[in-house]
């Protein structure tokens, strides 16, 4: 398998420099991508990088995920207009240990000569003075190149400025390419396209202070067909961690992207290869209301990041709240999958004594709850047959409500005809 290639055709490549191809075709080689622990988990925003780092792997050479102890604790000025808050000491390495445990997902560590490696910055900028950086580092890189640079020269020019830490960040990451050079043989650095800066400013120390040669390559930075930002939605950044991106959240993500993304996204976020994507592709033009390439991209990721058990489980979710699968399901899940499952949709909170003594269907709906405005609305629709507690339909409005039928001794959920849900809490 050719690395670059197969970045090609995926549509993932951006830039490379001259002689990496070639370089990379000799034999296996060492690179490596930096993950800026900013947070206790990655989010789909990283899954580009990781990706890559996959390919690089699977085409025969040895990656290196480097999480950034020390860079963490700087900030990347790229693509940024404010410098963001510095994090101590105690949170990062917190989130160190979670951006660990989930790349550990993606790459194999035991898989002999190319197995992945996990490197931390902060282990060899720890006892690195001041005096020391600026004399051994500082003194090869000029302030003109460094002023050069698009994220410096953005920065200056906008109302904020830049402060002097993260002026120095493009001097801190070149000199992490600098040591993994020197001493893990690491001659690639990749990354997304707005860190060609901060990468040749890499391979340019390695030149200067040791005469050496290294090489760069990034990636495109991905976009959504419409122009709005990539791994965002209204509730925010679309995470791994199933804690804050329930899984239910995740693969909904991804079935609901555009016909357009999906066929860019199906050849960067999957392992598929060509002709199965173009299969794929011929099955959704063919009939583009079935979805296969959402479909297929959705459940390939899901199980990929999560498992198969709650790429399942994410069907039935799907299937609860679209189609006919009963109650009982919302037992098998716990408080925040339940919450996940019905995120954006109202909820009201009762408290559940009154639920012990019991609660005609009219008060609850339109007394202890808002479901409906009025009580009058309330029964005239219950009436009707178009209201349902827990998928049961409403026999009449006066029909008491207890304690037992909560679903995980907490939940009520309530319908106005088939598609308008209201969770209510019983705490």
């Amino acid at each position: 398998m050719n690395f670059v290639e197969e970045l090609r055709w995926r549509g993932m490549l951006h830039d490379i420099m001259p002689g990496t191809e070639e370089l990379l075709n000799k034999g296996m080689a060492s690179g490596y991508i930096g993950f800026d622990p900013t947070a206790d988990s990655l989010h789909v925003g990283h899954l580009t990088q990781i990706m890559t780092l996959i390919h690089f792997q699977r085409a025969g050479h040895k990656p290196y995920a480097l999480v950034g102890g020390a860079t963490g604790m700087v900030g990347d000025p790229s693509g940024k207009s404010a410098e963001r808050n510095l994090l101590s000491e105690d949170v990062l390495q917190h989130n160190l240990e979670s951006v660990k445990k989930q790349l550990e997902q993606f790459l194999d560590f035991n898989t002999g000569a190319n197995s992945a490696q996990m490197v931390n910055n902060y282990d060899w900028f720890k006892n690195f003075t001041f005096l020391d950086f600026i004399r051994d580092v500082g003194k090869h890189i000029t302030v003109n190149y460094m002023m050069a640079k698009d994220s410096v020269k953005k920065r200056l020019e906008g109302d904020t400025g830049m402060s002097f830490t993260e002026f120095t960040y493009q001097l801190v990451q070149g000199y992490d390419f600098y040591y993994l050079w020197k001493h893990n043989n690491c001659i690639l650095q990749m990354g997304g396209s707005d860190q060609w800066g901060n990468i040749v400013t890499g391979t340019e120390m390695i030149r200067r202070k040791d005469g050496g040669e290294a090489f760069a390559l990034t990636t495109q930075l991905i976009k959504k067909a419409d122009g709005t930002k990539f791994g965002k939605t209204e509730s925010g950044a679309v995470w791994l961690d199933p804690a804050r991106t329930s899984p239910y959240q995740f693969y909904q993500f991804w079935l609901n992207t555009s016909d357009a993304d999906a066929k860019s996204y199906i050849r960067i976020f999957t392992l598929f290869e060509k002709d199965t994507i173009e299969a794929l592709e011929a099955e959704h033009d063919a009939a583009p209301h079935q979805r296969a390439l959402q479909k297929a991209l959705a459940k390939d990721i899901t199980i990929r990041v999560h498992n198969e058990a709650e790429y399942e489980k994410a069907i039935k979710s799907s299937e609860f709240l679209f189609g006919n699968t009963g109650i009982e399901f919302l037992n098998e899940l716990n408080d925040a999958e339940v919450i996940g499952l019905f995120e954006g949709v109202p909820n009201f909170t009762i408290a559940k004594s009154e639920l012990t003594e019991g609660i005609n269907a009219t008060e609850l709906l339109a007394g202890k709850t808002a479901v409906f405005a009025s009580k009058g609305e309330a029964k005239k629709m219950i009436q009707g047959g178009g209201v349902a507690i827990n998928k049961q339909k409403i026999g009449t409005a006066d029909d008491v409500y207890q304690a037992d039928v909560l679903i995980n001794g907490k939940y009520l959920v309530a319908q106005k005809g088939k598609k308008n849900y209201f969770l209510i809490i019983a705490e």
